[in-house]
């Protein structure tokens, strides 16, 4: 028989609302899992599942699954179509919630506050405090009654579910001994204790609570809702970077158009200090462009006709016109923004934990609730002790911290990393990050600039001098397409003082080429034979095997040596230092020869040094390295890197590199500088020390709060603060992350 046909598996993103709490979460996931073949994700704090599923399920049916849940479900809009937002960046719902806070607050207030201060409790105070009590319990908590219904429809219980029955309870009691229990005596008075106590023959009200509870848990949200907004600030700030309209230059007339009107191939104007409407290659003018919020990358970067630009960044001097190269998702901020998103969509393994905890949180708390009032009634105790214990076992349980300990972390490191240049592919990426203990590091592109350029000019003592001789030289190299000769044309450009005219050009195969400039005859030409002894005097005592020389002469005389190499960046010597300082050890491999890589580890102090690889070879030291316990990362940028990337323990590419290298990676280093992955190290651990700090206070702030609550040592109003206190704690904890700053790290002890 043969095997069974693969199914295809397409991703989807979806927009779920009524989301609440991680039992929310894990409902949702359930709910999806049970369609054959579909597996889900589900972000609290972003409210986004990520869906794969076969192409035969579609996406009408994945929205009809979460619906049936008790939630609501939609792909997600463009960000055209997203709610409007108001001058404090509040969506309209919100505003809402605004609104019924306000109104809550202002009808709660009194009430807490007669209930807490016996000298201002006059006679009837009571019956105004029920008065006022009544519309909150049902309008101001009318939330969490509409999703605790809807629960019950389907089966389910989540946090609301906890907080619509301690309302209704706290409330109907109150109604009970006011009518009937002898607290609306007119001279009633109430003492108000943090530790609920015994009645003196008439039943206490908790009115308070009944108030206080949907008062705090209320507050609790907007905040949370405001701080979840925060850390996700870098990924709107990307969103934001998108021009909106561009200046298209067409037979020499411009026209405003959308930018989504903008097709490759098409001339825009940039001028200064607009933003570049997408990827492109200048075609005339030069200026400076700020690419701080695109790359991370803090000097502005010059640009001349043929430099490429990238879209978002601000055009900071002269105006440019641009010949669009690439437009919409295939820009590098789409796939900035995509891979940002698509990383704060995972979970850690310490929050699958507390997404299985979540799974029965709700239904433990309840039935502990049921346990509490039934324990305490058959203990002879007073029906209302019974029912402020029941009331605030309910109120203070919060499955709320546990399903906003990692994506609320997530969110705000992959934002933080994307500001400095580093982008994660999700929560794996970062936990592998923490625990690397080796890199693999190729050398042309990763370690050097990946370009031939010249290193060196030594002339003659006493000859035609190195500025006259590099001129002519640069002149003669014009008419050649080696690589070398680019390099000196390139370097003698830069000079600034233009190079002559060349006559009677010629190419000597395999030897180099000459000419006639200013009436002399130019050669650069490969050194054959020994050196003249003036010139070997000249050079440095110690050579340098990497760079390859070319000897000028002028008619007929040896003037210079012209060494030209691939020259390490000036970051890469901080880079392997500040690895090495974090107890990650360096390993140089490449398929450049023996010479240039020796001399390149040995700039950089990098000990085992491989080269002459094939990206068989590569792949190889990756899996010897991992066979001798080594976690191990692969940082490259090119095709013969994408077989080490995707065999290591983590990927890593450059993002100046091809789209195969960055496709087989976990982390993309976006400036092309390696030195940001030592920043992505420490940005890892520093991220996972938060996720594991907000699991221990959300496990622990239960296992602590919950047993209190059922001995009768909390009231439901204190535990209400108590609840909405704890999401808040774990929310601020994650919002340090946006504040990180990179720093010279110490080692690690292993």
């Amino acid at each position: 028989m043969g095997a069974e046909p693969v199914t295809a598996l397409v991703t989807t993103d979806l927009t779920v609302g009524g989301m609440t709490c991680a039992a929310c979460v894990t409902r949702v996931e359930k709910k999806l899992g049970k369609l054959d073949g579909v597996t889900a994700t589900v972000n609290l704090a972003t409210g986004r599942a990520r869906v794969s599923h076969p192409a035969g399920v579609g996406v009408d049916e994945l929205v009809a699954t979460v619906e049936k849940a008790g939630y609501t479900a939609a792909r997600p809009q463009p960000p055209k179509e997203e709610p409007r937002e108001g001058a404090d960046g509040d969506t309209e719902e919100a505003r809402h919630e605004r609104a019924r806070l306000l109104v809550t607050a202002q009808l709660a207030v009194p009430v807490l506050v007669l209930s807490m201060l016996p000298g201002l409790q006059f006679r009837n105070w009571q019956w105004l405090c029920f008065a006022l009590a009544a519309p909150v319990a049902v309008w101001g908590a009318w939330p969490f009654h509409v999703r605790a219904v809807r629960g019950l429809r389907h089966a389910a219980a989540t946090m609301d579910t906890l907080v619509s029955l301690g309302v209704v309870a706290s409330f109907s009691w109150s109604a009970y001994a006011l009518f009937l229990g002898g607290a609306g005596d007119p001279g009633m008075r109430m003492p108000f204790r943090l530790v609920p106590t015994a009645s003196d023959g008439v039943a206490h009200i908790y009115l308070e609570a009944a108030v206080g509870v949907p008062l705090f848990v209320l507050v609790g949200r907007i905040l949370e809702a405001r701080a979840r907004r925060g850390t996700g600030a870098a990924l709107r700030s990307l969103a934001q970077l998108a021009a909106k309209e561009v200046s298209v230059r067409e037979r020499g007339r411009e026209r405003r158009v959308p930018v989504e009107e903008l097709v490759s191939g098409q001339i825009f104007v940039v001028r200064p200090g607009e933003r570049v409407a997408t990827d492109g290659e200048v075609v005339e003018g030069s200026s400076a462009l700020d690419l701080s919020l695109v790359t991370g990358e803090s000097e502005p970067v010059e640009v001349e006709p043929g430099s490429a630009v990238v879209g978002g960044a601000v055009n900071s001097g002269g105006m440019l016109l641009v010949r669009a190269t690439a437009v919409g998702a295939d820009t590098q901020l789409a796939r900035i923004t995509k891979l940002v998103t698509e990383a704060q969509a995972g979970k850690a393994r310490a929050q699958r934990l507390a997404d299985a905890v979540a799974g029965v949180f709700v239904p433990v708390v309840l039935t502990l609730a049921v346990t509490t009032l039934g324990f305490w009634l058959g203990a002879g105790a007073e029906p209302q002790a019974a029912v402020t214990a029941c009331v605030a076992v309910l109120v203070v349980a919060c499955p709320c911290a546990l399903g906003l300990a990692t994506p609320t972390a997530l969110m705000a490191a992959t934002g933080r990393g994307a500001q400095l240049g580093v982008l994660v592919t999700g929560p794996q990426a970062l936990e592998g990050l923490q625990h690397l203990d080796a890199v693999v590091l190729d050398k042309t592109g990763t370690l050097t600039s990946g370009h031939m350029s010249v290193a060196r000019v030594t002339a003659v003592p006493g000859g035609l001098g190195s500025d006259a001789v590099v001129r002519w030289a640069g002149a003669v190299e014009q008419g050649s397409e080696h690589p070398l000769g680019r390099a000196i044309s390139a370097y003698a450009s830069r000079a600034g003082q233009g190079l002559p005219d060349v006559t009677r050009f010629s190419a000597l195969p395999g030897r180099g080429v000459r000419g006639r400039v200013e009436g002399r005859l130019v050669e650069v030409l490969a050194p054959d034979g020994e050196l003249p002894a003036a010139l070997v005097d000249a050079l440095p005592v110690a050579e340098t095997a990497a760079r390859t020389s070319v000897l000028v002469r002028v008619d007929g005389t040896a003037e210079a040596l012209i060494e030209v190499g691939d020259v390490v960046r000036p970051g890469s010597y901080r880079a392997v230092d500040r690895l090495r300082r974090l107890g990650v050890r360096p390993v140089l491999a490449t398929g450049d020869r023996e010479a240039p890589a020796r001399a390149v580890a040995q700039d950089l102090g990098i000990d085992d040094v491989h080269a002459r690889c094939t990206p068989e070879d590569k792949a190889d030291l990756v899996r010897d390295l991992r066979e001798q316990g080594y976690r191990v990362a692969v940082i490259g940028d090119g095709v013969n890197d994408a077989a080490a990337l995707a065999g290591a323990d983590l990927g890593i590419a450059m993002g100046s590199g091809t789209d195969v290298a960055i496709g087989a990676a976990d982390v993309t280093l976006v400036r092309g500088n390696i030195e940001a992955l030592a920043d992505a190290v420490r940005l890892s651990r520093r991220t996972l020390d938060t996720i594991r700090t907000n699991l221990a206070w959300a496990f622990g702030y239960n296992v602590v709060t919950v047993p209190l609550a059922m001995v009768g040592l909390l009231t439901p109003m204190l535990a209400a603060a108590a609840m909405s206190v704890s999401s808040l704690l774990v929310v601020g904890n994650s919002l340090r992350l946006r504040t990180w700053q990179p720093s010279p790290a110490r080692r690690r002890t292993r």
